[in-house]
C-alpha cells in the first residue's frame, strides 16, 4: 500500500494557490517522540486571530461568485474565517458536508473550504465529471498526517501475526488520507465523525470482537468510555513509532478498541487546568467542549459534543447563560457574535486557531474562483482510482448508518 501521497493534483494555471500565502506553517509537532502530554498542543499561538483579508477583494469574490453560478458549489466547514464563510452555500461539520458533496450532481466544480482530507472525500463521493477545488493545498490536517498507510498496514501486519486481525474492524475517523479510508473500506470498516462515532463504533463491534480506532486516540477513547460504557482498561493505545505499538501481545488481545496514537493540535490544548480556571473566573459558567479534546477534559467538561452539537447547544440555550467552549476558534468568535445575549468564551487562556484550517482565506478563494471563470482549473483534487475504490465503500457505509 502506497503512503498517504496516493493521490493527484492538478495546478493548471501561471498563479499557485500558494504563491499568495503570506504565512508559513507553525511548528506542527511530531507525533510519538517522548512528549508528555503537554506537548499534546502542537501549534504555536501568537495570540492573536490572523489579520483580515483586503475588503476590496470582496467586491472581487462577489463577482466571480455570480460569475460561475450553478456551475459551482461552496462548502464551508464551520473552522473556516468568516471572509470565506460569507461565500460558502452550504456550512456544516465534515459530516455534513460529506453529505452534501453525495448528494450534489449537478455542480461542474465543488470548492471546499477546509482541508485536503474533506476534498479527498469529496472526490470519492462525486461523479466523475464534477472536479473538487481546494483553493490552497496547503491546508492540510496534522492530526491525518499521524498515521500513515505504511504505518497502518504494519500495525495490521502485527495485528495478523497474532491472530486478531480477522476479528479486528476497523474505524477511521474522517480526519484521515484517502489512503486509510481505503486501508479501512478494504477490510471492511467503516469511516465515522465526532456527529455518528458512537453508531459506527456500535456497528463494529456488531461485527467483530475489537475496534482498530485511527487515528485519534481522544475521539475513539472518549466515545467508547463516555457513549458506549467501555472501561479505560478496555483501551489500549497503538504507538507506531515502537515495536508491536508499544504493546504487549497479552494487552492487545485483551483490548476492546486499540487507539490509534493520534490527536487533534488544537482539540488537545484544552486542559483540566483550563476548566478550573474558567470555572474560577466566571461563576455559573458551563464548559462545552468536543470530544476530540483529551479524556480528562471530557470528563469533567458539562456538555460534551460535535462541531454541530456545539453550534445546536448555544442556540437552544438560555438568554443568560455562560459558555466556555473547548473548540477552534474561527467557530467559537463567530457563536459569540451570534448570540449577543449570552457570554461566550474561548477555553484556553491563549487565543488559537487551526492553522492549516485558516489558510483557506479569501485571497485563495478568489484566486480559484477567478481562475475557474477564466477557464483555468486550479488546484483540483484527484484520488487515485484503486484508492478511491475502497474508500468509497467505508465513506458509504457511514453514510448508511
Amino acid at each position: 500500500m502506497s503512503e498517504n501521497v496516493a493521490m493527484t493534483t492538478t495546478q493548471n494555471g501561471s498563479v499557485q494557490g500558494g504563491s499568495i500565502q503570506s504565512r508559513s506553517l507553525t511548528n506542527l509537532l511530531l507525533l510519538g517522540r517522548g512528549q508528555d502530554l503537554e506537548s499534546e498542543r502542537g501549534v504555536s499561538c501568537t495570540g492573536e486571530l490572523p489579520e483580515a483579508s483586503d475588503p476590496d477583494l470582496v467586491s472581487r469574490a462577489k463577482i466571480a461568485r455570480a460569475a460561475l453560478g450553478d456551475r459551482a458549489l461552496v462548502l464551508g466547514h464551520h473552522y473556516q474565517r468568516d471572509e470565506v464563510i460569507a461565500f460558502a452555500d452550504i456550512t456544516g461539520d465534515s459530516f455534513k458536508l460529506a453529505q452534501a458533496a453525495a448528494a450534489q450532481s449537478q455542480a461542474e466544480y465543488i470548492i471546499f473550504c477546509g482541508v485536503h482530507f474533506m476534498a479527498e472525500s469529496a472526490d470519492i463521493l462525486t461523479s466523475a465529471n464534477q472536479k473538487v477545488i481546494l483553493p490552497d493545498l496547503a491546508a492540510g490536517c496534522s492530526m491525518a498526517d499521524m498515521a500513515t498507510a505504511n504505518q497502518v498496514q504494519e500495525c495490521w501486519s502485527q495485528l495478523s501475526s497474532l491472530g486478531v486481525a480477522d476479528k479486528t474492524i476497523p474505524v477511521t475517523y474522517m480526519n484521515s488520507s484517502a489512503a486509510i479510508k481505503s486501508f479501512t473500506g478494504e477490510h471492511g470498516g467503516t469511516i465515522c465523525t465526532s456527529s455518528n462515532a458512537k453508531k459506527t463504533m456500535e456497528w463494529a463491534l456488531s461485527k467483530g470482537e475489537k475496534i482498530l480506532f485511527l487515528p485519534d486516540q481522544h475521539l475513539g477513547r472518549n466515545t467508547a468510555v463516555l457513549s458506549l460504557g467501555l472501561s479505560l482498561s478496555d483501551c489500549v493505545l497503538w504507538n507506531p513509532w515502537k515495536p508491536m505499538g508499544g504493546l504487549t501481545p497479552d494487552q492487545i488481545r485483551a483490548a476492546k478498541v486499540i487507539l490509534w496514537r493520534g490527536h487533534c493540535s488544537v482539540h488537545g490544548r484544552f486542559t483540566v487546568d483550563a476548566v478550573n480556571e474558567v470555572r474560577n473566573r466566571l461563576p455559573g459558567v458551563k464548559v462545552l467542549v468536543h470530544p476530540e479534546c483529551q479524556h480528562e477534559v471530557v470528563s469533567i467538561a458539562d456538555v460534551v459534543g460535535s462541531t454541530e452539537a456545539i453550534i445546536r447547544t448555544v442556540e437552544e440555550s438560555p438568554a443568560g447563560s455562560k459558555w466556555a467552549i473547548g473548540t477552534e476558534l474561527n467557530l467559537v468568535s463567530r457563536l459569540a457574535k451570534a448570540h449577543p445575549d449570552k457570554e461566550i468564551v474561548f477555553l484556553d487562556k491563549t487565543v488559537c486557531y487551526c492553522s492549516t484550517m485558516n489558510r483557506i482565506d479569501l485571497p485563495h478563494l478568489v484566486w480559484a474562483m477567478e481562475s475557474l471563470v477564466a477557464g483555468h482549473e486550479v488546484n483540483q483534487i484527484r484520488v487515485a482510482p484503486d484508492i478511491a475504490r475502497y474508500s468509497k465503500l467505508a465513506l458509504e457505509q457511514m453514510l448508511a448508518l
